[in-house]
């Protein structure tokens, strides 16, 4: 595995893990975003993603939020307590788009709420988006009606 510096491999590729107990998920995103040149990995639980988290050093997490045994939103929490991947930047996904999954996202620290189905076109451009805002220092939680 090549060195990482701030979520980035040495070949400067993205890092990005994509956490979703559904495997088609996870693994459609993970290979989309191969695809058009991200480093990805798919996880199917919170705590494997956070044993990968600390090998992978990701730059951003897509995360699916209502997991059995350790949901999205307690990953989240869990991935932000490690010093090395920090800057981090957090997608939450999920099929609910209700006020109180709006709370949890914000609760837990996501920078972005993404609706189910997710258009992958949609997934690019907001991976690619969000080191934009990192970089301008405006991130903050918001919306994305990802299916349109």
């Amino acid at each position: 595995m090549s060195p990482v510096q701030d979520g980035f491999a040495t070949d400067d590729r993205i890092r990005v893990l994509c956490v979703d107990d559904y495997v088609d998920t996870a693994d459609s995103a993970a290979t989309l975003l191969k695809l058009v040149g991200f480093d990805s990995r798919a996880c199917y639980d919170g705590p494997t993603a956070l044993k990968v988290a600390r090998d992978f050093l990701p730059a951003v997490c897509i995360i699916d939020l209502h997991m059995p045994g350790m949901n999205g939103d307690e990953l989240a929490i869990h991935l932000q307590a490690m010093p090395e991947l920090r800057p981090l930047l957090l997608v939450a996904v999920t099929a609910m788009d209700c006020e109180e999954s709006r709370h949890r996202i914000e609760d837990a620290g996501f920078h972005l709420h993404m609706v189910k189905p997710v258009n992958p076109y949609k997934l690019v451009e907001v991976v690619d988006a969000l080191f934009q805002i990192r970089e301008k220092r405006r991130v903050g939680t918001q919306f994305v009606a990802a299916s349109r």
